[in-house]
């Protein structure tokens, strides 16, 4: 039965929270929902990561484990197909710690029953994105994630907020029409008149000629998500349009559906096309890693700067991934929690920074350590995982990436790893500027002085954030454990792995 399997509840609890908000009138009825559906789903992913390691301890080796299908569209033979990994649970993981850290970041946002409706929706669309198996009910989950930004954005958002969610919206529906055809291409060229991703990669072989044509539509699609360059330019207006949560879950968790997605369909199902065309998607991710965090050094806005960050440290995902060995992929799996887990601190702390000062230009700030110490010092430990501090999370991730990515003898590659390995020293330039310039030095406003710090909601958000960071970088071994047991070697055969 469809409600045995314990994976549907990702996508049945944020829908029976939209039905509580619905009923909800009063703004403490709205947030009682948020804070008992949000843990609920925090409590699920623990449940299903525990069982998912007792069950590989007791020697269970599938592919996929707590797997279902049930048929929804028999003509097209598609189904509500679910199933989790390492990859995929780390993803559910990260996902229900950001839905729980933004609730408590929104407790004052303004029409919040609207608000936490429109969240809820999108939520459910990354969940069923992850726990699917099914190709078009992938799909179909992707664009529910994706349709409710254009809301959130242009009704909670702030200035520029109507070109922004309109960029936003054009940008990935384009990626999505790419990615749609594509999707139809591998059903057709499989041949097995089947949607399901491990069928087709155990049992079907793509002509070679069909995937170097479908594999850059691919890539491409889930591309654009991952903020690749030269379609990356939705990303900075979107984050520093979006209202603090929606930044939280749209840069920690919507951004990561794209390198999941290259990850899980592109390169899993085309993996000829991926050997002999990754060095053209390996220049454009290279460029994104070190021209975003180019663009970070300029910028005198918060959330830009955060922002070319992002498409800085999104672009070391797609780098990883392209470099298809298992230690480099290890590293972009990780990269992705890391990212997703400080991203979201970084958003959470800029929104409550705003909150109080009015401003996110950091040449109207300074001294704020001082004033509100427990959001500056979130502030610094979140701009020491950026940088790749040893003990946190971006330390791990991005060496692991490094260490993978030079296992290359060629030139090429190897050319590539060091130009990315510049970006650490150009990311510590920013961070150390706007921690200097908006921590430390002179008040620049006299009023600032008068300002709170953070509430206990607040906090609750930032240290639930800041103990996962830590969290991967002081325990990389349990991480690495978890998704190295997804690297199966014979669905990578024709790519050396």
């Amino acid at each position: 039965m469809l409600f045995s399997n314990i994976l549907i509840y990702f996508v049945v609890i944020p829908l029976l929270m939209l039905g509580g908000f619905a009923l909800c009138r009063g703004i403490k009825g709205v947030r009682a929902v948020a804070i008992i559906g949000s843990t609920a789903l925090l409590a699920l992913s623990a449940w299903v990561l525990a069982d998912y390691i007792m069950l590989r301890q007791a020697g269970n080796t599938e592919e996929m484990l707590f797997t279902g299908s049930w048929t929804w569209f028999a003509p097209l033979n598609i189904h509500l197909a679910v199933g989790v990994d390492g990859v995929s649970i780390a993803m559910l993981i990260l996902s229900s710690i950001i839905v729980f850290a933004g609730s408590f970041a929104s407790w004052k946002i303004d029409n919040a029953r609207h608000f936490f409706m429109w969240l809820l929706l999108l939520s459910t669309g990354v969940f069923g994105f992850f726990i699917s198996v099914d190709l078009f009910t992938m799909f179909m989950f992707y664009e529910v994630a994706l349709i409710p930004m254009y809301l959130l954005i242009g009704q909670w958002g702030t200035g520029r907020k109507e070109y922004s969610a309109m960029k936003l919206t054009l940008m990935l529906m384009g990626g999505s029409a790419f990615l749609m055809l594509s999707l139809i291409g591998i059903y057709y060229q499989a041949g097995l008149n089947s949607w399901n991703i491990i069928e087709i990669a155990n049992h079907a072989h793509i002509d070679k000629g069909w995937q170097y044509f479908l594999f850059p539509m691919c890539f491409v699609g889930f591309g654009v998500l991952g903020a690749m360059f030269p379609f990356h330019t939705w990303s900075p207006d979107g984050h520093a349009c979006a209202p603090t949560a929606v930044s939280m879950l749209h840069a920690g968790v919507l951004m990561k559906l794209g390198g999941y997605g290259c990850f899980r369909v592109a390169m899993y199902l085309m993996p000829e096309a991926a050997n002999d065309l990754a060095w053209i998607f390996l220049i454009l991710t290279g460029i994104s890693v070190v021209y975003g965090a180019f663009s970070a050094c300029v910028q005198t806005d918060l959330k830009y700067i955060n922002a070319y960050s992002s498409v800085s440290h999104c672009g070391m995902v797609l780098f990883a991934i392209l470099m298809i060995n298992t230690t480099a992929l290890t590293g972009a799996i990780m990269q992705m929690l890391s990212h997703g887990l400080m991203t979201a601190l970084f958003f959470a702390l800029i929104g409550m920074i705003y909150g109080r000062t009015h401003t996110r230009d950091i040449r109207l700030m300074g001294g704020l350590m001082k004033i509100m110490p427990f959001l500056g010092v979130g502030y610094v430990i979140a701009g020491m995982a950026s940088l790749g501090l040893p003990g946190l999370s971006g330390f791990v991730a991005e060496m692991t990436i490094f260490v993978g990515s030079f296992e290359h003898a060629d030139m090429f590659h190897r050319v590539f790893t060091i130009v990315a390995c510049c970006s650490i020293v150009i990311t510590a330039v920013y961070i150390l500027r706007v921690v200097g310039k908006l921590l430390f030095g002179p008040v620049q406003d006299e009023h600032h002085l008068s300002l709170t710090d953070a509430t206990w909601w607040e906090r609750l958000s930032v240290v639930t954030l800041i103990v996962c960071v830590a969290g991967i970088g002081c325990f990389p071994e349990f991480f690495e454990w978890l998704i190295r047991f997804t690297f199966n070697p014979e669905i990578f055969h024709a790519i050396g792995m």
